[in-house]
This record gives structure tokens, C-alpha cells and sequence, in this order.
């Protein structure tokens, strides 16, 4: 699953893209399949774009929460990052 850092890397790309657009929502292709391994499954990243009405296959990603979300399970969940335990 993401780590924090994952996640911060696309909620920085999504604020950017949102920033340069200037539009209510933005549907974005992912460019981060590559990089990031659990974004593989995501085609698209849909940007402040409602879930009722985003695509079940996409992140959604809404900057008032600053949030991640996906559909899983026949419902929207917010994407939490790992938690790493150490023992020492």
C-alpha cells in the first residue's frame, strides 16, 4: 500500500495540475502507473470531480480534504498511507 511520501508526491502533482488548469474538476490520465506501483490499477486521476459521478476504475482526489479516494467494496474510501512498525 502508499507510503506518506507516495501520497504527497500525487497530491502535489494533482494541486499543480489544478493550479495551472484553473477549472472546477480536471480528469487526468495517471502518469504516475509507472513510478508508483499501487497507482498501477488507476487509469485516471480525477481531480475535486464528485464521486457519484467519477469513474469506479479512477482516484479521486478532492483538494478541500485534501484526500485520496478510491472505489472499493461499492462504496468511496479515503486512502490511508502504511504504517511502518520497527522493532528494535
Amino acid at each position: 500500500m502508499p507510503t506518506k511520501e507516495e501520497m504527497q508526491k500525487v497530491m502535489d502533482w494533482c494541486e499543480a495540475k489544478k493550479a495551472e488548469r484553473k477549472r472546477i474538476y480536471i480528469i487526468e490520465r495517471n502518469p504516475f502507473k509507472e513510478d508508483i506501483e499501487w497507482m498501477r490499477r488507476f487509469a485516471l486521476i480525477e481531480i475535486d470531480r464528485p464521486t457519484n459521478i467519477a469513474s469506479k476504475l479512477s482516484i479521486v482526489y478532492d483538494s478541500t480534504t485534501k484526500t485520496l479516494s478510491q472505489h472499493m467494496n461499492g462504496d468511496w474510501r479515503k486512502i490511508e498511507p502504511d504504517v511502518k512498525i520497527e522493532r528494535k
